[in-house]
């Protein structure tokens, strides 16, 4: 593996590997986690790769091989050493980057691919989410070898699973039957249903600055904003991909600012309360790009990865000058 440092763009080539998700250590600064597989994730491994920068660009710090393709990655909110991936094979899998060997923990319950899982960022609990193309969200305490619940209700493939930064025990998933749904997890079920596309939704995610608001990307090309407070229509829509929205994030920085990366092989970033959303385009990948994340210590760092084997952090323009 190569690093470049190319213009603006710090890049790790990854041969062989092609990325699906990509995680910045809430730790330690500049640290990223990437979940990658063989054979854009029909067949063959997968390998957790995690990077820290360094003056070439970027470092391999250490990689992690599983015997199936890798779709999501965690980090834990409570050990900056640890995180979980999610796979092919129906498993999650808890690694150690302290340890050169791993992984500590497999979770397998899931009957088909798992495609999402997220750790909660409430301290007070130490939960983990995972949505799988079995229909099923299910819920884990990563101290103990089995899920604490399972939800059921979507009809078809869940693509992502997020919790909420403010409500404890809060989360919403994304889903191939053209919902979103809000689970609380005392009730043991879903507070609401929101039919938010007349297509497969990929990526959800929550504002960081509004417990009310989340986004939604879909494979119509469009981002759309939800309040929950009224979900009878979208607070805002976003045009401009013209191929699937594989992943939207909030920035953890800017209130109004949010990023989305597609199948047609952009990273987009827009500001939902201006008539002129787009802020810019960033065209530096050659294939679908599936994997995207904001800097929890840097307001203008991003990092993203793509089928064409490549990891890039970067600063984007519109984030280095005031919004």
């Amino acid at each position: 593996m190569s690093a470049v440092c190319g213009g603006a763009a710090r890049t790790l080539r990854t041969p062989g590997r092609h990325g699906y998700a990509a995680e910045f250590s809430p730790y330690l600064p500049g640290r990223l986690a990437c979940a990658t597989a063989q054979h854009y994730g029909i067949a063959g491994c997968g390998t957790l790769l995690i990077l820290d920068p360094d003056e070439a660009g970027l470092r391999l710090f250490r990689s992690f091989d599983w015997n199936d393709g890798l779709f999501d990655v965690t980090w834990s909110e409570n050990n900056e050493h640890v995180l979980i991936t999610c796979s092919g094979d129906g498993s999650l899998q808890l690694w150690d980057t302290a340890k050169a060997a791993g992984p500590l923990q497999v979770y397998k319950e899931h009957t088909q691919e798992v495609y999402s899982v997220d750790w909660s960022q409430t301290r007070g609990e130490q939960l983990v989410v995972s949505g799988s193309w079995d229909q099923t969200v299910k819920l884990w305490d990563p101290t103990v070898g089995k899920s604490l619940c399972t939800f059921r209700g979507h009809e078809s493939i869940i693509y992502s699973t997020i919790w909420s930064p403010h409500i404890p025990g809060c989360f919403a998933s994304a889903s191939g039957d053209q919902t979103l749904r809000i689970w609380d997890v005392k009730a043991a079920g879903v507070r609401i249903v929101i039919p938010a596309h007349q297509a497969e939704i990929l990526s959800c995610d929550w504002c960081k600055y509004n417990e009310n608001l989340l986004v939604t990307g879909a494979v119509d090309c469009s981002l759309r904003g939800w309040d929950l407070r009224n979900v009878r229509q979208p607070v805002f829509e976003l045009l401009g991909h013209t191929y699937a929205i594989r992943r939207v994030k909030f920035s953890p920085f800017h209130a109004s600012v949010l990023a989305s990366c597609s199948y047609d092989f952009t990273v987009r970033f827009w500001n939902f309360s201006k008539p002129d959303s787009l802020l810019e385009t960033v065209e530096h990948h050659t294939e679908f790009t599936c994997g995207l994340d904001f800097s929890l210590q840097s307001p203008t760092q991003v990092a993203d990865c793509s089928w064409d084997e490549t990891i890039k952090i970067y600063d984007p323009a519109c984030l280095t000058i005031p919004a």
